[in-house]
């Protein structure tokens, strides 16, 4: 589709033309000299075109087709084999919950050169399988040697452990999760837990505090990682929401022993229906619970909590006696501000904006050949989210 301009403006096609040919000029007038300059202009030409497929107008178009505006431009560093440049990346806004962002520099993102050195591993390792080849040549890669390897794995580990390692402040509220992945170990492929750390500081906004990988969520591991967090600085925790698991639960009593605890409200529902003796009151369980979870404070929450129970005293009596046990430590919510309860009830923050995003990096390698691959990879993914989420101009929380 061809976009046109309204008042005699020129449409996209000829303003294209007309950057190559300013491209051609400077080419013909510096030479190679300049050849980074010249990558420059024509990168930052294709990120226009694409900016303006994506709004489905032109500049200063008005169409009934358009989806959201230009938004002006942010300065960014791109490595190339010309040396690294500086490129102006076009912005949008008002398109809704989809952002921006030029796939031409998705190439170059930390994640994608995680996604490409985890195959390259394989591959130098011998583990040249059809599925390894189909990643490899979704890179354009047709072969690697193992210095290649190494040199790029150098700069970008250097650049992941400096994050890992960065200071750390006061942070309100924690989120806890685990996720697990193949890898590996000692000649064998097993399942090992990646642990990951989100926080809300005085800022308001959310912020990835570490990762790590573990060979399971042990109370080593996790009391590991968490004072591997307190020992950067992490300090005025008062609020902790992760899953139920016996390994973080001792671990967290060790280290933050101070902080409230709030079991994620939407696991406690999963895991009641698990608990429900038959089919009819799988069906019920959960909208049971969620009636509980709206209540207007703690004293109605537990009122509320206090009926189900007696209700499946006689028809239930192994999920009333699991409801009385676990179900309160789901209400810890109810002592936080009231505007800050809806995103503090659950875990989903980590889950849906941080382990979905890795999973969705990590299915292309299925089988990590070892720790660095895999801890390399999830770090790369967790910085971009961090950078996204510090970037954000909406708060996360307001504390007022």
């Amino acid at each position: 589709m061809e976009l046109q301009y309204t008042h005699g403006r020129q449409s996209m096609y000829e303003r294209k033309d007309t950057a190559v040919e300013a491209l051609l000029e400077q080419l013909i007038a510096q030479g190679p000299n300049d050849i980074a300059g010249v990558f420059a202009r024509a990168f930052e030409l294709a990120m226009e075109l694409e900016r303006e497929r994506f709004l489905r107008a032109g500049r200063y178009e008005r169409t009934p087709a358009r989806q959201g505006y230009a938004n002006g431009y942010k300065p960014k560093r791109v490595d190339t084999p010309a040396g690294s440049v500086s490129v102006q990346v076009p912005k949008t806004a008002g398109h809704g919950d989809t952002p921006f962002y030029p796939q031409s520099l998705e190439r170059g993102r930390r994640s994608v050169r995680a996604v490409m050195l985890a195959v390259a591993e394989m591959y130098i390792k011998g583990v040249s399988t059809r599925d390894v080849e189909a990643v490899m040549a979704e890179f354009g890669i047709e072969s690697l040697s193992s210095s290649q390897v190494s040199r790029a794995t150098k700069l970008l580990d250097e650049e992941l452990q400096a994050w890992r390692d960065r200071p750390l402040g006061e942070t309100c509220y924690l989120f806890l999760d685990a996720r697990y992945e193949k890898m590996r170990h000692g000649g064998v492929v097993r399942d090992v837990a990646v642990l990951s750390a989100v926080g809300i500081g005085p800022d308001e906004r959310r912020r990835v505090l570490g990762v790590c990988v573990a060979l399971s969520e042990a109370e080593v591991h996790w009391r590991g990682f968490l004072e591997s967090l307190v020992a950067r600085g992490l300090r005025g925790v008062t609020y902790v929401v992760s899953d139920d698991h016996a390994g973080l639960r001792a671990a967290r009593r060790a280290v933050l022993g101070g902080a409230t605890w709030q079991r994620c409200q939407f696991h406690l529902a999963r895991n009641a229906i698990h608990h429900a003796p038959n089919a009819e009151i799988r069906k019920r369980i959960g909208r049971q619970l969620k009636a509980i979870w709206a209540a207007d404070d703690l004293a109605k929450a537990e009122t509320a909590l206090a009926d189900l129970v007696a209700g499946y005293r006689d028809s239930a009596p192994k999920l009333a006696s699991w409801l009385e046990e676990n179900v309160p430590e789901g209400l810890a919510v109810f002592t936080l501000p009231e505007h800050h309860r809806k995103r503090l009830r659950t875990s989903n923050p980590i889950e849906r904006s941080v382990q979905q995003e890795l999973k969705r990096r990590t299915v292309k390698i299925r089988i990590f050949p070892g720790e660095d691959a895999l801890l390399r990879l999830v770090s790369a993914v967790l910085v971009e989210i961090d950078e996204k989420w510090a970037s954000d101009a909406k708060a996360y929380i307001k504390w007022e």
